[in-house]
């Protein structure tokens, strides 16, 4: 497994507490989504908001308008702003989930160990996870471990880095045949 920001997993209880300031503020937009302006605003600039996220969250990327195209066709999907929006309320408890599904995010919220070779990722410019050696999750997972942490690199590994998560991907897989 690769895993880019570590151990990414939404624990809806643990996200009553509040973070520090600087990550309360890279959230800026998971407040905004909460409010039925946030709502509106999404319906009305989804183009302009993934760009402004975009740059946010990777500082350091110079993509193209070609690259962010792309990916902004997925925007054109009518699901897209309540699937958005749902999510971001859901994650603060403002939204309910789907109770299909209850006893699954139950286990996930309990923070299960992974025990697959895992490559862990980390961009040093993202604004939500701390650069660093990986150490303040590398007991979540037990088999084969490697981290590695990006230079220059903001919140979106796969496409700002893909070289490195490409590497990343053969490392994991190596790590299972030791």
């Amino acid at each position: 497994m690769v895993s880019v920001t570590g151990y990414l997993i939404t624990n809806r209880e643990r996200n009553k507490s509040p973070l520090p300031p600087q990550a309360e503020w890279a959230w800026w937009y998971q407040y905004y989504f909460s409010t039925e302006r946030g709502l509106l605003g999404l319906q009305a600039n989804a183009h302009d908001l993934a760009r402004l996220i975009w740059k946010f969250n990777s500082p350091t990327w110079d993509f193209d308008d070609a690259t962010f195209d792309r990916t902004a066709a997925a925007f054109d999907n009518p699901d897209y702003v309540s699937i958005v929006i749902h999510n971001y309320r859901w994650r603060l408890g403002l939204a309910e989930g789907d109770p299909r599904y209850d006893r699954l995010e139950n286990r996930l919220a309990a923070g299960p160990v992974i025990g697959v070779p895992t490559v862990t990722l980390d961009g040093e410019r993202d604004p939500f996870t701390p650069a660093g050696d990986g150490s303040s999750y590398r007991d979540k997972f037990s088999g084969p471990y490697a981290h590695r942490t990006l230079k220059n690199i903001g919140h979106n590994v796969p496409q700002e880095a893909p070289e490195a998560f490409a590497e990343a991907v053969v490392e994991a897989d190596g790590l299972g045949h030791r």
